[in-house]
């Protein structure tokens, strides 16, 4: 896809957000039941993911664990928001590969301590780029991915988030 590919399958959308945008406003879901031993399968839209327990808190390593997950999430929309920007702005990227690394006291998920924290201390996302792209081209390049990364701004910015419970009937 080049940039007048990608401005063509998005004008009408941003043309109609403009107009109505309530129109823009999605509710994106996703669904997970508890499954054997510690785990929980994660339905993905192409397939179920088991997620369990990582090994620093007594898992197996054999399925996919949630923190894993949330920087997989990561590196996979500033992946694809970097390869639209790049796009948008006619940079030609002969190929470029993202990490995303995240640091855990795992102390804190097993309740060892109240001082250590739940979750993620740090998250560093590095992008290795193969370009001729200028350097401003390049601040550029990030700066507007970093902007319109749905995750990335989630994590930097994060929601209100509510928790609710119901009760399954039979």
């Amino acid at each position: 896809m080049n940039a007048e590919d990608l401005r063509s399958v998005q004008a009408p959308l941003k043309e109609r957000y403009r107009e109505a945008p309530e129109a823009a406003l999605i509710t994106l879901r996703a669904q997970g039941r508890i499954g054997e031993g510690v785990s929980c399968k994660v339905e993905t839209g192409k397939a179920a993911v088991v997620a369990a327990l990582h090994p620093a808190t007594g898992g197996s390593g054999q399925a996919a664990c949630s923190g894993d997950m949330l920087l997989e999430a990561l590196v996979a929309c500033a992946g694809v928001t970097l390869n639209a920007v790049a796009t948008a702005l006619g940079i030609e990227l002969r190929d470029a590969s993202l990490q995303a690394e995240g640091d855990l006291d795992f102390r804190g998920t097993l309740g060892v301590t109240k001082d250590a924290p739940v979750g993620f201390k740090n998250i560093r996302l590095q992008f290795t780029l193969d370009t001729d792209a200028s350097e401003e081209q390049l601040v550029t390049l990030l700066r507007l991915t970093e902007r319109y990364c749905v995750v990335y701004q989630t994590l930097a910015k994060p929601p209100a988030l509510a928790v609710t419970r119901n009760r399954a009937t039979a």
